[in-house]
């Protein structure tokens, strides 16, 4: 007896949901459990790989040694896959996806935040880049090295697609590059990837990966909020700036008049959420509405996304990532860090590039004469693996001169 055979997954979904037992299968074919559903089997993967235990001390946006109640890579995950898992819920979606597509979103990323992203890419503009979520994919499909008969995590086709495309078509009917590849090439990773496995890069995904980008929108707005706050980056009178927060600041200080600050900040943040999470589901009520979507392929072939902010909430949250840039990401004391940490990617880049033997098993192996293009490829496979604590510790391992953190 299966949960297919009990009819597990029958109920309740919409009909443009991703159905759990209508997968098209694996790159490598594998017998199905008989206790998951193809996308339960995915989660667990994930949560159970190397790369998804690293991103507890990788960086959010504050590095490790600044505090332990600042998000990290892993608790920013969490936190949008909850959020993910109720738009889902809302929508009648199948929510095992959204939620793997959420814990499965940000395993691509470097040490040290977004600058590390940024250093690596600077690195490797020689040899075709870096990409985040390109990496996320080379992560499950090729360097997690678990399994006996394959590499990567082997993941059902759906999440693939929607790891891939969750923020919309990659490319137009004639395959041209679109958004930011536009003019250029996409990514080594994902390009290599399609030649062997087609992940129809022009078509929309599946509404449960449109609601796991969401949901990373709105987790991101939100904890960077708290964190700034909490940081002490901004002060909460100084949210007052944008229309949105200052409404939420008024609705809170009407209700709670004099309360505590930690308490003050929480009532601020969790509305927020509320607010946006909110906003979506009506918003995306309305557009499948219209749409009237009979099938997951009718959503990819939508010629819009359907799990989205309404266009008021859309201004709005432009308006809050405008605050957060000046406040926070501009801020001196997260700039000056950024500097340090900017430093360290590229000694490492530059160090193991000239002595790849310093590199340590196995990531040192089979490189006998190899292009420079493959050595700069595998460098950068093993930085972005890194969390921020063991790039800090290479670097002193490797360098006199690793800077203070502190």
């Amino acid at each position: 007896m299966t949960l297919k055979d009990v009819g597990y997954g029958a109920q309740e979904r919409a009909p443009f949901a991703q159905k759990p037992f209508e997968s098209r299968g694996r790159l490598y074919p594998e017998a199905s459990s008989p206790t998951r559903t193809p996308f339960q089997r995915d989660r667990d993967r994930i949560i159970h790989s190397s790369a998804f235990r690293r991103l507890k001390h990788k960086t959010q946006v504050f590095v490790y040694h600044e505090g332990d109640h600042f998000r990290t890579r892993l608790t920013h995950t969490i936190e949008v896959s909850q959020i993910a898992r109720s738009l889902a819920r809302a929508l009648r979606l199948d929510e095992d996806l959204a939620e793997c597509l959420a814990l499965a979103h940000d395993l691509g990323h470097t040490p040290f935040g977004h600058e590390g992203e940024d250093v690596l890419h600077e690195c490797m503009a020689a040899f075709e880049g870096f990409d985040h979520n390109a990496q996320s994919l080379r992560v499950v499909t090729s360097l997690e090295q678990r399994y006996a008969e394959f590499d990567g995590l082997n993941l059902a086709w759906e999440t693939l697609e929607g790891l891939v495309k969750h923020n919309g078509p990659l490319v137009d009917a004639q395959g041209n590059p679109l958004g930011k590849f536009a003019g250029s090439k996409l990514p080594y990773a994902i390009r290599r990837y399609q030649e062997s496995h087609d992940l129809e890069l022009a078509t929309w995904p599946s509404a449960e990966a449109q609601a796991a980008a969401i949901a990373d929108d709105i987790a991101y707005d939100a904890h960077d909020l708290d964190d700034g706050l909490r940081a002490g980056l901004f002060a909460i009178e100084d949210m007052r700036e944008v229309p949105y927060l200052a409404d939420i600041l008024a609705e809170v200080d009407a209700r709670y008049p004099g309360l505590e600050e930690s308490r003050r900040i929480h009532e601020i943040v969790r509305r927020s959420i509320t607010r946006m999470v909110e906003d979506v589901i009506t918003e995306a009520l309305k557009r499948l509405k219209e749409v009237d979507p009979q099938s997951i392929d009718d959503v990819r072939r939508a010629d819009r996304c359907l799990v989205d902010f309404s266009p008021e909430m859309a201004v709005a949250e432009r308006q809050v990532k405008k605050f957060l840039f000046a406040r926070v990401y501009r801020h001196e004391d997260v700039l000056a860090v950024r500097r340090q940490v900017a430093r360290v990617v590229r000694d490492l880049f530059a160090g193991f590039m000239q002595r790849p033997q310093d590199m340590p098993k196995p990531w040192d192996k089979g490189l006998e004469g190899c292009s420079e293009a493959a050595l700069a490829r595998r460098v950068c496979d093993y930085i972005a693996g890194m969390t921020d604590r063991f790039a800090i510790d290479e670097h002193r391992r490797l360098f006199d001169d690793t800077p203070e953190l502190g």
